[in-house]
């Protein structure tokens, strides 16, 4: 897992930026209001009537041509750099991430994936966000914002183009937070990256302020997981029970509104020594 910093707004064009990942501090206190923040979140409310004013977090999935990623683990870098940003100390306190989170919370949260490669990847990292790495998959979320205001290096990468191969698996691990996929729903990785994204955010409300804490400072480890029908099955009842936690997609795109795409839930102990993968 990569957990980086990126120039800073303060800083002039002509400055030379060393862009290489700098090891982000782990604030508990700031993980508490980060958290607080994630568990007050009810979502809903009305798109404004320009679309150029919707606030969405971006996210780009390393998709590199000859070399592509392993589809559980491009899913699940998505996921962690969601959690990873949601929890970060510069989106708590005085930081300078707060107004821009407390805003998109307050709204409908929207993610909006897309892919890069190559130059253009190296060119992504330089806009603020955190970058996640799982075996060798890469993704990285964005300090979200108006989608009118997106910056020029993000914006310009495809939407479209995000198939990659390989099955997810369906066995539970031992411990740790799961998202589970929906069995019965057919989606692109893209939508899957956003809607993962959004099951990592919401896995929050599962947990414990110091449990967040831990999670946060062991890298937001967790596994992506196709439910089979019968767990699925399980799983809806679970969140109707309060103990997993679904996302429901608004259906803009791909798939019908109202539909589950993926539960969250936290099984056994949430850190062990080799993690949850």
């Amino acid at each position: 897992m990569t957990d980086d910093l990126t120039p800073t707004a303060e800083q002039s064009s002509s400055e030379e930026v060393d862009d290489r990942p700098v090891p982000v501090p782990v604030v508990p206190e700031a993980i508490v209001a980060d958290h607080r923040r994630l568990v007050g979140y009810v979502g809903g409310g009305e798109d404004p009537e320009d679309p150029a004013d919707v606030l969405a977090m971006a996210m780009v999935l390393r998709i590199e041509k000859n070399d592509p990623p392993n589809r559980t683990d491009l899913l699940a870098a998505a996921a962690r750099a969601v959690a990873l940003l949601c929890l970060d100390h510069r989106a708590a306190g005085d930081g300078p991430w707060v107004s821009a989170m407390d805003d998109w919370c307050s709204a409908r949260i929207r993610k909006i994936a897309r892919r890069a490669r190559g130059a253009q990847w190296a060119a992504a990292q330089e806009v603020w966000g955190v970058t996640a790495t799982e075996g060798d998959a890469e993704a990285r979320a964005y300090v979200p914002g108006r989608v009118g205001d997106l910056d020029r290096r993000v914006k310009k990468l495809q939407i479209g183009g995000t198939e990659v191969d390989g099955d997810i698996p369906t066995e539970a691990p031992e411990h740790g937070v799961v998202l589970w996929t929906n069995p019965g729903l057919d989606m692109t990785v893209g939508k899957l990256a956003a809607q993962v994204g959004h099951a990592s955010m919401l896995a929050a409300k599962l947990l414990t302020a110091d449990e967040a804490i831990r999670w946060r400072l062991d890298g937001c480890r967790l596994a992506v997981r196709r439910a089979t029908p019968e767990r699925w099955r399980e799983l809806l009842d679970a969140d109707a029970a309060g103990t997993a936690v679904a996302v429901r997609d608004a259906g803009f795109t791909e798939i019908a509104p109202g539909s589950v795409t993926v539960i969250a839930e936290v099984i056994g102990d949430l850190i062990t020594r080799q993690g949850s993968r």
